[in-house]
């Protein structure tokens, strides 16, 4: 997985909005937030969902918000083995930003 880039001015630590931007503001990511947050569970729903995005990309996206406790993947089959995604308490709690950011484009 690429390392996120550090930030060119460290000051930015202390602001919530460029520590909110570290974990969703990569390409892709809101998107794959947005789909969970309509329901869509699998990776083959998320990759049909997100027409354009590589495995390797949406595989990375969901791997970093695993890391950060926005998602959680949960195994439903062992044999072979298959997982599903779902937003955890902290991703839901990002829902009302997307459907800001929803009504803003909309407007």
């Amino acid at each position: 997985m690429p390392v996120a880039e550090p930030r060119i001015y460290i000051t930015q630590d202390y602001c919530p909005v460029a520590r909110t931007l570290d974990v969703v503001g990569e390409r892709w990511t809101m998107l794959v937030l947005r789909e969970l947050s309509w329901g869509r569970k699998r990776f083959s729903e998320l990759l049909e969902a997100l027409g354009g995005i590589s495995t390797n990309l949406l595989s990375d996206r969901l791997k970093r918000l695993e890391q950060h406790g926005m998602v959680e993947r949960v195994f439903y089959s062992d044999h072979p083995p298959r997982a599903q995604y779902r937003l955890t308490e902290k991703g839901r709690a990002f829902v009302p930003v997307l459907v800001a950011m929803r009504e803003y484009g909309e407007a």
